[in-house]
C-alpha cells in the first residue's frame, strides 16, 4: 500500500457534485497520509463556498495550486479536461481525470449544433484532444489517472480475479447505464457535455468491457485486447414531436441523442454489446453480464437487493438517501448501504495514492482512457452512417 510515512498532497479542481465526491473519498484513503491543499474553481463565489463547506482552502490561482500539490483531481466539466491536465502534467504531478476524458465540444461559434455537426471531424478533433494528452504523460514525471469507478467495482474486480486464476477467453459481454435523465443544467449540450448517452453514460460500461478485455488479454498474451471496429445506433426519443411527455422523463435536451447502442468488436473477433439512455424509470441501472468459455458472470452495480426496504410513506424517508436518481422513496427501494464502495468510488482514489506513492500504473489508466474516447467518437462515425461499422484509431 505504499508508504505510510509518505504525505502525498491532493489538489481539487472544480466546486460540483464530482467535487465533493472525491473530497469524501480522499478522507478515507488508508495506507498513507492525504494532506488536501485545497480547491480552485473559476467562478470565485463557488470556490469560496466549497472551500468553507469543506474546510479546503481555496486558490484563486490554478498554476498555484498545482504547485503545492502532488496530485491534482479534475472535476470540471469535460470540455476543460485537456487544458487542465496538460497544464498539470507539465509541473510533473499526476492528475485525476473525471469521465468523460476528453471530446470533441464543438467550433466555438454559436452557429454550431450537436444535431448537425460532421461527424468525422468530431472523430479527428477527439482523437487530437486524446493525442495531446498522451504526449503530455509522456513528457512528464507525473501519470495520468482515468477516473472510471466502473473498472473499481467489487464486482469487476471479482471478474479481474476469475479471468486471471482460470485463463478465460471473454467471448460476448453485454452491459448498460440508464436513467430517467441527468439533472445538469449544462448536460444536454455538446458544446457542454461533448455528445448524449453514448459520451455521458456510455462510457462507462464500455470502459468495463475494455478493461476486462485489456485484463484478459495480459494474461494471454502479455499484452491488452484493444477494441478495431464499432458499429452504433442512436435516437432522440423526448425531443420527437411523438414522444407522449407525462413528466417523469427529463427532456428539453438541446442537440444530444437520448438513446445509444454500440457493437464493439476486438482484436480477436470477440465483441460487446452496450446501451446507455435517458429513458429508464426506477433508479440507475447498471449492469454487466461477461459470456466466457469457461464462465458466465452477472454483475449488478445498480441496483443490487443487498438491503431492501419498504416505506408505505414517501415523507418519511426525506433526509434518508435511498440510491442515486430513483423517482420515489414510496414502496419497495434497493437501498444501497455503501453506494461510493459498490460503485468502486473509494477503491479507484485508494488505487491512484497507492500507484502515486509506488511508482506503479493504476488500473484505470490513460489507454483505457484513450481508446474509450476513440470508441466513442468513432460510434457517433457509425450512427451518422446508419450502424455502418467503422474502424477505430489505434492512435
Amino acid at each position: 500500500m505504499g508508504d505510510p510515512r509518505k504525505t502525498v498532497r491532493a489538489g481539487i479542481v472544480g466546486s460540483g457534485f464530482a467535487a465533493r465526491f472525491h473530497v469524501e473519498a480522499l478522507r478515507k484513503v488508508y495506507g498513507l497520509q492525504v494532506e488536501m491543499t485545497g480547491v480552485y474553481s473559476p467562478t470565485t463565489q463557488n470556490c469560496r463556498r466549497f472551500a468553507r463547506e469543506t474546510g479546503l482552502t481555496p486558490f484563486s490561482d490554478l498554476d498555484s495550486m498545482i504547485a503545492a500539490s502532488d496530485i491534482i483531481h479534475v472535476c470540471t466539466p469535460p470540455s476543460t479536461h485537456e487544458t487542465i491536465g496538460i497544464q498539470t502534467l507539465k509541473q510533473g504531478k499526476h492528475v485525476v481525470i473525471e469521465k468523460p476524458f476528453t471530446g470533441y465540444f464543438g467550433s466555438g461559434d454559436d452557429t454550431f449544433s450537436g444535431d448537425t455537426f460532421n461527424r468525422s471531424t468530431g472523430l479527428e478533433r477527439a482523437r487530437r484532444s486524446v493525442q495531446n494528452l498522451l504526449k503530455a504523460e509522456a513528457e512528464s514525471s507525473g501519470q495520468i489517472c482515468y477516473a472510471e469507478n466502473w473498472v473499481y467495482a467489487p464486482g469487476i474486480q471479482k471478474e479481474k480475479e476469475i479471468i486471471e486464476k482460470t485463463g478465460a477467453q471473454i467471448i460476448w459481454m453485454h452491459a448498460e447505464e440508464a436513467h430517467s435523465g441527468s439533472h445538469s443544467p449544462y448536460y444536454g449540450i455538446w458544446s457542454f457535455s461533448g455528445g448524449g448517452s453514448i459520451m455521458g453514460k456510455a462510457v462507462h460500461p464500455l470502459g468495463a468491457v475494455l478493461y476486462l478485455k485489456q485484463v484478459e488479454g495480459l494474461v494471454s498474451q502479455g499484452r491488452p485486447i484493444r477494441p478495431v471496429t464499432v458499429s452504433a445506433r442512436v435516437h432522440s426519443v423526448t425531443r420527437s414531436d411523438r414522444y407522449r411527455d407525462l413528466g417523469f422523463i427529463k427532456r428539453k435536451y438541446t442537440d444530444i441523442e437520448d438513446f445509444g447502442a454500440m457493437h464493439v468488436v476486438f482484436e480477436d473477433g470477440m465483441f460487446a454489446d452496450i446501451f446507455a439512455s435517458e429513458l429508464v424509470l426506477g433508479g440507475v441501472h447498471n449492469w454487466i453480464e461477461i459470456t466466457a468459455n469457461n464462465h458466465r458472470t452477472i454483475v449488478n452495480i445498480n441496483p443490487n437487493d443487498s438491503m431492501k426496504s419498504f416505506n408505505p410513506r414517501g415523507a418519511q424517508f426525506d433526509d434518508i438517501y435511498v440510491v442515486e436518481k430513483i423517482e420515489t422513496k414510496e414502496g419497495w427501494s434497493n437501498i444501497s448501504p455503501d453506494e461510493d464502495w459498490y460503485t468502486g468510488y473509494q477503491a479507484e482514489i485508494q488505487d491512484f495514492y497507492h500507484c502515486a506513492v509506488s511508482g506503479s500504473v493504476p488500473q484505470s489508466n490513460s489507454l483505457l482512457a484513450a481508446d474509450t474516447i476513440r470508441t466513442v467518437y468513432s460510434a457517433y462515425c457509425s450512427a451518422a452512417e446508419q450502424g455502418k461499422e467503422v474502424k477505430i484509431p489505434q492512435d
